[in-house]
């Protein structure tokens, strides 16, 4: 089971809002999620990010894979930094 750290949809149609979760690969990008690490509004200005660190660093301990987009979102938090340092 691959894991992923991806962005799944929310919100009204031309008024997005995302939350950040781990799921399974195979899932549906707004389907079934283990778990909901954080959210996005890119809506506001700037765009607003809530992340729940301590979960974010542990799931990329186990190997989970973010994808392009969400790297920018913790680039942009300074998750990787604190990944690194805890490694």
């Amino acid at each position: 089971m691959a894991v992923k750290i991806r962005l799944a949809r929310h919100g009204s149609k031309k008024r997005p809002f995302y939350r950040i979760v781990v799921a399974n690969s195979e899932s549906p990008r707004d389907g079934r999620f283990i778990e909901i690490v954080g959210t996005y509004d890119p809506l506001k200005d700037p765009p607003r990010i809530d992340l729940k660190a301590e979960k974010v660093v542990e799931w990329l301990k186990r190997g989970a894979e973010p994808t392009d987009t969400v790297k920018q979102i913790f680039k942009k938090a300074g998750i990787t930094k604190k990944s690194q340092k805890a490694a």
